[in-house]
């Protein structure tokens, strides 16, 4: 199938003049060209990625999306009438850009002919149906093909070490579970099979301009329908964006008289609508429901009260808020969020995870007291590993109960609110924006939550004096302060929270307790017995059996085994809480060998969105944070860190938090 392409027509010369005056003024270039063309350029750089059009909108679907993400990209007609002004405007860029930087490379990229085979497919395509038969092979199995490219140069003075940097990075792609074929024709020619070359040999020597072609296995193609395989093409597209820039950055320190600190400083920095809309519609779809505060039960405490009643022997039955939201039209709007039009394949990414995550939420707001919530749960919040039940079996078996963190007295709700207000005054006279709430409820059950940076206390809160300041920094310090670092940033998703943050989020909020010398003996054996209770959860135990297991072996007062096994199985089984300790083990994991905390509080992210908040600071689409928590600069926190980064363990976390002498038994948590 070919795709409709417009005439091509010659580049009127006064856009050529008008995009190289622009780009001499460093200004942003977005143009469309004649013949379904279009340049881009983000601000003035040292390269250039160029894709031609397949003569007469011949089939090529997908391949110019693969430069439609970078910072500087000309998609160009190839046919020959429009050639002459095409390579004129391209010179005019050279010129420019190599007068300033001392030199410019073009990349140009390119789909390889439908010559591809899978080795295995091949051999066994060479079976008859005898030999199928004996080697036991009822039907070939076609699959999917490797990512392969080819580097092509023969251009005066190659880039070598950004080919060497191109080629070592397009090798560490892998999709299909495949690693790339690369190979570099240091002879062929950098331009696509039979079209010229946009500029002469002879003409790119005086200019200063190197040229590198790429040629691209086109496994995203779907031969001759011009159709493509969306989830493959965002693959590649994302991968060989990065190891483009990488040769970018290479060229541009071997080559240039610029010097970049990272390869991703030469990514886009402008954003266009689409993404900025799509980032608003979502996060306004997030914002419009409290998902935790839908699926904790109302009636936990009168609920507490009949199960005690009933010796601990039949479980407890809970009621929740009614719906606010209409989940048939959430997903409606959900899936009108267009994000297909999102070019840049960084945002693109973290969108469309948020956008799955929102799906599945919603749908788990629609079976909140059903058995399906369960297994919408573990899509959202995942099962409990193997090495995560072993490390939570192994601190309840060998870090000792502890004091009664009643000890010492308790502040009611009322009194740790105004401990809260103080905290918040701290952090605006830092960040006048910083304007969280602070709400005394009676729809919440004994316990903390922060919902969109607000604190939220039960009326019958009781926090230990020993545990109030872990318990600020946990609250206020971490999920307040990311809050409102997120919502500083231009995403608001960072407010809203990325997909799957909980875990992070989480896992900073117990580090905090810890930086703060308040990650106690009970507190770490509660954040285990929440694992523990999740794996019997899905196991298939009963409340009523959980909550034995927790009291029976591994000592836990009534109360508290209820209010473990009461938050796993809310709703039908909600197995977030094992997000506690695996956070926190993501967080040493992160930690050892000296990795910086203060990216983690840009915004509610994942550990897997640490590289791409770098990439969009770099890129200066993302501001630094204007808070930092105080349990970073807390007395002994220098030394916490410190010790963390040389490889400190969960078990030995509590070493330094005071304890008592005479272990009595775990207390009850306020949250």
């Amino acid at each position: 199938m070919s795709r409709h392409q417009p005439t091509a027509e010659p580049v009127p010369d006064d856009l050529t003049a008008a995009v190289v005056a622009r780009l001499e003024g460093d200004l942003r270039v977005w143009r469309r060209l004649p013949g379904g063309g279009r340049l881009s350029i983000d601000r003035r750089l040292p390269f250039l990625c160029v894709h031609r059009l397949p003569p007469g909108g011949g089939d090529d679907a997908g391949t110019q999306e693969l430069v439609t993400g970078e910072s500087a990209y000309l998609i160009a007609p190839s046919e020959a009438k429009a050639h002459a002004s095409m390579a004129r405007l391209v010179r005019g860029i050279a010129r420019m850009a190599a007068a300033r930087f001392g030199a410019f490379l073009i990349l140009e990229v390119w789909a390889a002919p439908h010559r591809i085979a899978n080795s295995g497919a091949d051999e066994a395509a060479k079976l008859d149906a005898n030999d199928r038969a004996i080697a036991g092979v009822d039907e070939v199995e076609e699959l999917p093909p490797a990512p392969g490219f080819v580097i092509r140069t023969n251009a005066f003075d190659p880039p070598d070490a950004a080919i060497e940097t191109l080629a070592g990075a397009l090798r560490k792609i892998k999709l299909h579970n495949q690693s790339a074929e690369v190979e570099i024709d240091p002879r062929g020619r950098p331009v696509p099979p039979r079209m010229r070359p946009i500029l002469s040999a002879a003409e790119a020597e005086r200019i200063g301009c190197r040229t590198i072609g790429l040629e691209v296995r086109p496994i995203y193609d779907a031969p001759g329908s011009g159709n493509v395989f969306p989830r493959t093409l965002r693959r590649l597209r994302r991968s060989l964006g990065r190891a483009m820039k990488r040769s970018f950055f290479t060229f541009a320190h071997a080559h240039t008289n610029i010097r970049p600190e990272h390869y991703y400083a030469l990514g886009r920095r402008t954003l266009l609508k689409s993404v900025w809309e799509a980032d608003r519609r979502l996060a306004a779809i997030s914002d419009s429901f409290d998902f935790l505060l839908q699926v904790t039960p109302v009636n936990a405490e009168s609920a507490w009260r009949e199960f005690r009643q009933s010796k601990f022997s039949q479980p407890p039955t809970f009621h929740y808020r009614p719906l606010a939201v209409d989940p048939a039209l959430l997903k409606r709007q959900l899936y009108s969020v267009p994000l297909e039009k999102i070019d840049d394949p960084t945002l693109a990414f973290v969108l469309r995870q948020k956008q799955d995550e929102l799906d599945r939420k919603i749908t788990l707001l629609s079976d909140i007291g059903t058995r399906r919530f369960l297994w919408g749960s573990l899509q959202v919040y995942g099962r409990v590993e193997p090495a995560l039940l072993a490390l939570a079996e192994d601190v309840l078996e060998h870090v000792p109960r502890g004091r009664d963190e009643s000890e010492g007295g308790q502040l009611d709700a009322a009194a740790f609110a105004r401990r809260a207000r103080d905290e918040i005054a701290h952090y605006r006279r830092i960040h006048p924006a910083f304007r969280p709430s602070v709400v005394v409820r009676d729809d919440i059950y004994a316990g903390l939550l922060v919902s969109g940076g607000d604190l939220l206390i039960g009326r019958e809160t009781k926090v230990p004096r020993r545990r109030a300041e872990a318990l600020l920094q946990h609250e206020i310090g971490t999920h307040s302060v990311t809050y409102y670092n997120g919502r500083a940033q231009p995403l608001r998703l960072l407010a809203a929270g990325f997909a799957g943050y909980d875990g992070l989020q989480e896992g900073l909020a117990v580090l905090a307790e810890y930086l703060v010398g308040g990650l106690s003996r009970p507190r770490l054996r509660l954040l285990a017995a929440r694992v523990v209770a999740v794996d019997r959860l899905i196991e298939g135990a009963s409340f009523v059996e959980t909550f034995r297991l927790l009291r029976n072996q591994h000592g836990f007062p009534p109360r508290v085994a209820y209010t473990i096994a009461m938050r796993v199985y809310r709703s039908g089984g909600l197995t977030k809480d094992a997000m506690y300790l695996r956070g926190l083990s993501e967080i040493l994991e992160y930690l050892r060998g000296g990795s910086d905390l203060a990216t983690l509080y840009a915004g509610k992210m994942a550990v897997e969105h640490v590289p791409i908040i770098r990439e969009l600071i770099h890129r200066e689409v993302l501001i630094p944070p204007p808070l930092r928590p105080r349990c970073l600069d807390s007395a002994g926190a220098a030394d916490r860190i410190s010790r963390l980064s040389r490889g400190a363990t969960v078990l030995e976390l509590i070493d330094d938090a005071p304890q008592s002498k005479n272990a009595r038994r775990d207390s009850e948590p306020p949250a």
